[in-house]
């Protein structure tokens, strides 16, 4: 898989159009945990043809960015995490739980009742369909087994480390799946190692190890603050990142433009290429390439060429698709000043 210095990814999500979901309903709260087939716009018997053709935007987007690594923009999702986590055996799909989720708020959640099992292909199918419209490197993306702990009522497993481990084992079939049908790098998102790090010491990185294991491909790992639409005020600094450098993923992804990361941060993951979060998703002021340069370059003085990687800070679901295309022109450009 050949790349350019400081190539250029999307993190997992693209601008939806909204004749496919809506949007606005979508926006008023963090990313459903459970299904919610309503915010779909298109009537079900249409909805995967309609999901193709909003996946072959969101490619059309990145080719004409430039961007070097492509995803499906994650058209087929309503969240991150619900498909995935609402497609395998154990979970009651007719009474969801209830959970804590990162801003304090009891939120709808899958409810673990039985014993955690892949029942089927989640994103498999589509890899196909993503290949056959792109020559370049293609990801999809997976939640991760902790945060898919942390966002489920466990009424099963004796302690949520346990589930995690379910979770795991689940995630790793899909992940095997994947590479054998042709994707190219997958990601696992976890959010959540951020957000709850004491629970993350005692089991995430076990349970990240467990999911990847096998992995016969590229594997990143993304944690985040949270939706800049949803998440003003973000620390400067990570509470759990270090302790990912012993994770078995081969990149880390980290959002750095909204909170101002302290880039000496970067150094706490010698192990790792890391892809730096250099476009800010809360502002829809699209930034100019002087500015994405300079991103990048504070994050070369920590990390050489050969192990950044060029990335919006977060997934780009909640922009409009004006806005999106570009923050991901201005990325590539930005880049491209870098590079010379």
């Amino acid at each position: 898989m050949a790349l350019p210095i400081l190539p250029t990814s999307l993190v997992g999500s693209y601008a939806q159009p909204n004749w496919l979901i809506d949007k606005s309903r979508l926006g008023q709260s963090l990313p459903p945990r459970v299904v919610l087939n309503d915010l779909w716009q298109v009537e079900p018997e249409y909805l995967e043809e309609a999901q193709n053709d909003a996946t072959l935007i969101a490619l059309d987007d990145q080719h004409r960015a430039g961007v070097d690594i492509v995803t499906d923009g994650e058209m087929r999702r309503e969240s991150y995490s619900n498909r995935f986590a609402n497609a395998l055996s154990g979970i009651d799909l007719d009474k969801p739980g209830e959970a804590i989720d990162r801003t304090g708020k009891s939120v709808p959640v899958p409810r673990v009742t039985g014993k955690i099992q892949r029942i089927g292909a989640v994103e498999v199918p589509f890899v196909e369909f993503l290949r056959a419209h792109t020559s370049k490197p293609i990801k999809l993306t997976l939640p991760g087994p902790f945060t898919m702990a942390q966002q489920a009522q466990n009424d099963y497993y004796p302690d949520d480390g346990s589930l995690a481990m379910a979770y795991a084992d689940a995630i790793n079939q899909e992940l095997k799946a994947l590479f054998a049908a042709g994707i190219d790098i997958v990601q696992l998102d976890e959010p959540y190692v951020q957000a709850r790090p004491e629970a993350a010491n005692e089991y995430a990185v076990e349970a990240i190890n467990r999911a990847l294991e096998g992995a016969t491909g590229t594997t990143v790992l993304h944690v985040c603050f949270g939706y800049g639409k949803h998440v003003a005020d973000k620390p400067d600094g990570y509470a759990f990142l270090d302790e990912l450098d012993a994770s078995a993923a081969d990149e880390i992804s980290i959002e750095c433009a909204q909170p101002k990361l302290k880039m000496d941060l970067l150094q706490g993951l010698p192990s790792k290429r890391v892809h730096v979060g250099v476009i800010d998703l809360r502002d829809i002021t699209i930034e100019t390439p002087e500015i994405v340069a300079e991103r990048i370059r504070a994050a070369l003085k920590y990390l050489p060429p050969e192990r950044l990687v060029v990335a919006p800070d977060c997934g780009m679901k909640y922009l409009t698709r004006a806005v999106a295309f570009g923050k991901l022109s201005a990325m590539v450009a930005g880049r491209n000043l870098v590079v010379g």
